[in-house]
């Protein structure tokens, strides 16, 4: 006997770098964890993040063609509309046979067709934002949501219908808690008489954060400091050899619990993640902005939380010559530290996942 396909159908769209992937499997996390017999579709490119992690967490994983319009010239961006008709198509003909109740999109171009089919099949749309200021695939998906959620009250102005607008937060890992610090330092092998820096540029790394790093490492260990560095993946060779006992070099931190708990201050790239989990967590920091981001997201990301005394902004354009001060500044100054972790703290929405998670779920009841 054919089994009888569930109501609580939910499709997944985003994709392309972890800052949109993984919100949305915070948010599916949540769902299974509410709803074990919902089934859920993710919709992704084969060749970025999304194909290489979502199958490895069990959930079932369409690919379309589609690829992202590159802001410099070549030729990719000449096959760019051919991609995108049938990367739509593609997804019309998946959401078709999928029937998905709710589809949840969270970002980057590969949402735009996917979460776009999915409504042509009577899908109701649900959209994760996760900058400040909202990518162009959230805004033109606009109109055919019933809810945006954001992660930051700035966001609204760009939007033309303020009833669908909601700041919910971005949805962080389930996982995400700090431990013992003096226990995090124990795993490292740094000691709790130190201060500690947590340095993170992204997955695959920042060029010019690990410079300025590497141009100011002695004197860090001079001054006594102790560094966690995750160099990104495409550069930990250049860096390995300066691995030393004050100095944990790598090129990608698994247990982010770990890292968090252990540092007292954090040096990163203003990704909508880091953000999110920086604010959950109440992590004093100094942000700089990655320059080679779609619209300069990640500095309105950055002036954000600096506007609001949550962290402090340093553009990379100035990292060289602010770096080493603004970490010595922001160390030794314990009113400012304890103004960051409360302004950040404020700011956190532990709960965003498990909201969205049930007004999806709501969605897939009404039908």
């Amino acid at each position: 006997m054919k089994k009888k396909q569930t109501q609580y159908r939910f499709m997944f769209a985003g994709g392309g770098t972890g800052g949109h992937l993984f919100p949305a499997i915070a948010v599916a996390d949540k769902i299974k964890v509410l709803l074990p017999e919902a089934e859920i579709l993710f919709i992704g490119t084969r060749s970025r993040i999304e194909g290489k992690v979502v199958p490895k967490l069990g959930y079932k994983f369409k690919s379309i063609w589609i690829k992202g319009f590159s802001r410099k010239l070549n030729l990719e961006n000449l096959l760019f509309p051919v991609k995108l008709l049938v990367s739509t198509m593609q997804s019309y003909f998946i959401n078709l046979k999928f029937k998905p109740a709710v589809a949840i999109g969270s970002g980057g171009y590969v949402s735009g067709p996917a979460v776009f089919g999915a409504s042509k099949t009577g899908a109701k749309v649900i959209l994760l934002e996760q900058n400040s200021y909202p990518g162009v695939t959230t805004r033109l998906l606009e109109k055919y949501a019933v809810e945006v959620h954001l992660s930051f009250e700035d966001s609204k102005k760009y939007f033309k219908d303020k009833t669908k607008l909601f700041v919910t937060g971005n949805p962080v890992r389930e996982n995400l808690s700090t431990v013992n610090k003096n226990d995090a330092l124990k795993k490292y092998e740094l000691a709790s008489s130190k201060k500690t820096l947590l340095i993170l540029g992204g997955s695959l790394g920042a060029y010019s954060l690990n410079e300025a790093i590497a141009k100011s490492i002695k004197r860090f260990e001079e001054k006594g400091l102790q560094i966690i560095w995750q160099t990104g993946m495409n550069y930990y060779d250049n860096y390995k050899n300066l691995t030393s006992k004050n100095i944990k070099v790598m090129a990608f931190i698994e247990e982010m619990n770990l890292a968090y708990s252990a540092c007292d201050i954090l040096l990163a790239r203003a990704g909508a993640t880091t953000i999110a989990e920086l604010s959950a967590l109440g992590i004093p920091s100094i942000l700089v902005p990655s320059p080679n981001v779609a619209e300069n997201h990640q500095y309105f990301n950055a002036k954000s939380l600096a506007d609001k005394k949550a962290a402090i902004l340093i553009e990379d354009k100035n990292l060289n010559e602010e770096l080493e001060n603004g970490i010595y500044s922001l160390l030794n100054d314990d009113i400012l530290l304890a103004e960051l972790k409360k302004n950040a703290l404020s700011l956190g929405k532990p709960d965003a996942a498990e909201i969205i998670a049930k007004n999806a779920i709501k969605y897939a009841q009404s039908i």
